[in-house]
């Protein structure tokens, strides 16, 4: 069977690719201050792309099992049959490979592993034990998705400094509030299938006080960043104000009489909160 192009592209999960690829560019562009390395930067937005798409096309072979009892995940590639599991393998280690290499020549052995790291959390400790048989398997894979904005930080700034890991601890605390909307609107699909989420295992009340804390933690880190000489007043202005909003739709759950509507709304201001945050800090240079 000859691989299919188109489907051998959605196993490696654009949406989810193209999310963290955009808070590896945020994270470079903050860090540069305006001084950008065009090698270094399109060496490290391609290399990161093809390390995260392995990492997803990895996932998705991993997930067959679940994924076919799923009704969102129904039509993957590996489940129509579209998609060998050898072509799936095959795919993923030739990104893998490419990407890590194009991360060793052009970057710094700090992006190496960085990106080293996130793959092996999302695959093997989130992908194929903590998802499956812990309630803190979002807690790990958590981890991972804030890999990606390290990197591009290290990619300026070899080595850990406090704003890199305020960065990181941007993006692992706003997983949270994230994926445990995703957890309550999706709760019958992941009772369905066997997943232990925290609103299938703790329940929905206790899941939206998680969500409160989660949120108001996010906020926190971000805000901190104001400390950093790199931020500009008006980076956090506005990251002030759409917190503020933020929080005000996270803090209607306490009292919502309607968790899934609830939970929709949260879920999709969490996105513009992100998008919001990586435009602000990439943009922060020339708004000072």
């Amino acid at each position: 069977m000859r691989p299919n192009p188109r489907a051998l592209y959605q196993l490696t999960k654009p949406g989810v690719t193209y999310g963290n690829l955009i808070t590896t560019v945020a994270g470079y562009l903050f860090a540069a201050n305006g001084h950008i390395e065009w090698g270094t930067f399109i060496a490290l937005t391609v290399g990161t792309w093809a390390v995260i798409a392995s990492a997803c096309v990895t996932n998705n072979y991993l997930d067959q099992d679940i994924d076919h009892i799923m009704e969102r995940t129904k039509t993957r590639p590996l489940i129509t049959g579209d998609v060998t599991s050898t072509q799936a393998i095959a795919f993923g280690a030739l990104l893998g490979v490419t990407g890590t290499l194009l991360l060793a020549l052009y970057t710094s052995w700090w992006v190496v592993g960085v990106g080293i790291f996130g793959w092996i959390v999302y695959v093997w400790l989130y992908g194929a034990l903590g998802k499956r048989r812990s309630v803190h398997g979002t807690l790990i894979g958590a981890v991972s998705g804030a890999a990606p904005i390290l990197a591009g930080y290290v990619a300026v700034y070899p080595g850990l400094d406090w704003v890199g890991l305020a960065l990181f601890g941007v993006i692992f605390f706003w997983q949270m509030p994230e994926f445990y909307a995703i957890s309550i609107f999706r709760r019958a699909e992941y009772q369905k299938a066997n997943v232990p989420v925290s609103s299938v295992v703790r329940g929905v009340p206790d899941t939206t006080r998680h969500i409160v804390a989660y949120a108001l933690l996010t906020v926190v880190v971000t805000l901190s960043l104001g400390l950093s000489p790199l931020t500009s007043w008006t980076m956090w202005l506005v990251l002030g104000a759409v917190s503020a909003r933020w929080l005000q739709i996270v803090f209607r759950g306490l009292s919502t009489k309607n968790a899934e509507r609830w939970a929709r709304q949260e879920f999709h201001f969490a996105l513009i909160f992100l998008v919001v945050f990586c435009v602000v800090i990439s943009l922060n240079p020339y708004l000072r």
